[in-house]
């Protein structure tokens, strides 16, 4: 943040990731308490119209000096199942945005609690004839693309691995493998017979070029973290989902939730092998299940979840009635850029 020339100031207290028998147990309490008078005094100079935050342990002190001081917050979460610190700060909010509706009912606040979907990039302008002629592809070619976020990686590869040839003989193949994942990535591709080569495309990572390879994509198979499920469902792509089966298994609840509306299979980590992947893909040779599928997905898609959710924060920075849920989910299902914050400005 300093690097972007944006303003830093830290509290005492830090966030709760160990929970080791150490010298911070002692500690940790003490951070906390000094740093909410700390938050109150930096609130107190800044007088900020509202405030923003994802929640958790760390927002602690800031949430209680705002409401001592009658600043609005905002708190958004992304997840169906909220973890430990979310539910136990949501309370503070003034008002929460969330991406599921069944979140609302597990964070059982006091205050309005509105459905945005989970604030992802621009994608109104990325065409997918364009991102498919970048990308160097037929008219008749099929694209899958594999990824599996930063964490856990290795069960995903080794499945990739495991079912390459059949793979590429359906579609084009845009595998994330990681860093660590591409010399085996590498040498899978040698081994492919000289015609199917450039139907695998593996990469450490992707970075801008993803939303190329989502818009030109017709499946995505990854993990089930909200930004992926908001970023394949803003391009209504359907998906295979395995969700990573740590951080408390809220992947596994958001996944469900996808496979539930239809719009997803369901690959448990576990499960996942060669063999339930290629019956996964198995779907893009059966045009009335995946046309269904990709219906539901673009059901799901939240495109203008940041004007959603940067709309319920400036109504509370206007001190203005909040928007009501269908307002909401109106200015979400448009592309960014274009709902009510935009006509606003």
């Amino acid at each position: 943040m300093p690097q972007a020339a944006i303003p830093l100031r830290r509290l005492a207290l830090r966030s709760l990731r160990s929970v080791e028998r150490d010298i911070h147990l002692v500690l940790d309490p003490i951070r906390l308490a000094l740093s909410i008078p700390q938050a109150a005094w930096l609130l107190a100079r800044q007088r900020p119209a509202a405030i923003f935050t994802t929640g958790g342990y760390v927002a602690i002190p800031v949430l209680l000096a705002a409401r001592l001081l009658r600043i609005p917050t905002v708190m958004w979460e992304g997840n169906v199942i909220p973890g430990r610190s979310v539910r136990a700060t949501a309370r503070l909010a003034s008002a929460l945005a969330v991406s599921f509706p069944a979140t609302c009912r597990a964070l059982r606040a006091d205050g309005p609690c509105l459905v945005t979907g989970t604030p992802i990039r621009d994608v109104a302008g990325i065409d997918r004839a364009a991102a498919r002629e970048r990308l160097g592809l037929g008219a008749t070619d099929r694209l899958v693309v594999i990824f599996g976020g930063s964490q856990a990686v290795r069960r995903l590869n080794a499945a990739v691995a495991g079912a390459l040839e059949q793979l590429v003989q359906r579609a084009v193949v845009i595998h994330v493998a990681g860093t660590e994942g591409m010399p085996e990535a590498a040498a899978g591709r040698v081994a492919l017979p000289e015609p199917l080569r450039d139907r695998y495309r593996p990469a450490a990572f992707l970075g801008a070029l993803l939303l190329d390879a989502l818009a030109a994509a017709d499946l995505v198979v990854g993990r089930a973290g909200s930004s992926t499920l908001a970023e394949a469902t803003a391009f209504g792509l359907p998906m295979v989902v395995i969700p990573y089966p740590h951080a408390g298994d809220h992947q596994r609840a958001n996944a469900s939730a996808m496979a539930t509306a239809g719009a997803a299979t369901f690959i448990a980590d576990e499960q996942l092998d060669a063999a339930s992947l290629l019956e996964a893909v198995g779907i893009l040779d059966e045009p009335a299940r995946y046309a269904a599928m990709a219906a539901a997905s673009q059901a799901l898609g939240r495109p203008g979840a940041a004007d959603a959710v940067a709309e319920i924060v400036l109504a509370l920075a206007e001190r203005r009635p909040l928007p009501d849920a269908v307002a909401v989910d109106q200015i979400a299902a448009l592309p960014l850029g274009s709902g009510a914050v935009a006509r606003a400005r």
